[in-house]
């Protein structure tokens, strides 16, 4: 039985970006928002890449774990960390990070994030082709 010290929290949002900077005045700024990822040829990489999580009207510690999985359903980026809600009035903005991710080949991968091994949310991240302007749709055909 849950203890009534434990509310779980609402995901107030879910924003996948190249990064995440923390101003003077304690503000955060996510540069490089991802709703997809344009890419002329795979496979594409990322050094980095930081998903930015807002939680609130909860009470309680928690685990959450962010994914991002491949057309096949395989992992490919995950990170976890713990937080605290103290009170109901409290948010928690928890950034998570990912080293390294690449996406092989063309598609719909998605984005996972779950609370306490239970899934929260689950949203697209296609991978699309993207011919750079000034550039041939096709590469010209090679010649023997």
């Amino acid at each position: 039985m849950l203890s009534e010290k434990y509310v779980l929290p609402n995901c107030q949002a879910s924003v996948l970006c190249e990064d995440i900077r923390r101003e003077i005045t304690g503000m955060q700024t996510l540069v490089g928002v991802i709703n997809a990822v344009p890419a002329p040829q795979v496979p594409v990489g990322f050094l980095k890449l930081c998903m930015w999580t807002r939680w609130c009207n909860g009470i309680g510690q928690f685990k959450q774990t962010a994914r991002i999985l491949a057309p096949d359903e395989k992992i490919i980026g995950e990170s976890t960390l713990e937080f605290q809600l103290k009170d109901m009035e409290i948010m928690a903005t928890n950034v998570n990070l990912f080293s390294g991710v690449q996406f092989k080949e063309y598609g719909n991968y998605h984005v996972e994030i779950y609370l306490d091994d239970q899934l929260i949310i689950r949203y697209p991240l296609p991978v699309i082709k993207f011919t750079l302007p000034g550039q041939p749709a096709q590469p010209p055909p090679q010649v023997a």
